[in-house]
């Protein structure tokens, strides 16, 4: 993507966050857009910043999903009248493949972002990352969901 069609698509972006489309709005969105660009320019210069862009938004929607998801899973949990019988809180050792310190705090944060799921905490050694589940049936099928959803995405991003 071109640096012209980047700022006008920034551009838009920040018309959108401001709710106003004017004229002068616009072109304010433009001057800070370029600003922006030019000081992330050796990033932006490079022909893999549409494959990453694409990348960053397959884990968005991701997180999406599994925010509307694990939201339902906990709403029926918790709308049952014996709720005490069916829960089973656990805290588990995920190991991390995840090296960088905002690879592993991104996916710390999208952990505790989604419902019924708490980052308590990182090992000093920085090979794993505890994590508290509200309800955990199979702990070797939650590990691997998030390794093979938030973890390889978020390393995706970043790589």
């Amino acid at each position: 993507m071109s640096v012209i069609m980047l700022t006008i698509v920034l551009a838009l972006g920040w018309a959108a966050a401001t709710g106003s489309f004017s004229a002068p709005n616009l072109l304010l969105g433009a001057l800070v857009s370029g600003a922006s660009l030019f000081v992330v320019r050796q990033f932006v210069s490079t022909p893999r910043l549409l494959p990453r862009t694409m990348r960053i938004v397959r884990l968005a929607r991701t997180f999406v999903v599994e925010l509307v998801l694990c939201a339902l899973r906990v709403a029926r949990l918790v709308i049952r009248p014996d709720v005490n019988a069916h829960i089973r809180p656990a805290i588990v050792a995920f190991p991390l493949s995840a090296k960088t310190d905002a690879e592993i705090t991104l996916l710390a944060n999208l952990i505790t972002l989604t419902p019924g799921t708490l980052s308590v905490d990182v090992s000093e050694d920085r090979r794993f990352l505890y994590i508290h589940a509200i309800d955990l049936a199979d702990r070797e099928a939650f590990l691997a969901e998030i390794a093979n959803g938030f973890e390889r995405q978020v390393m995706e991003a970043f790589r």
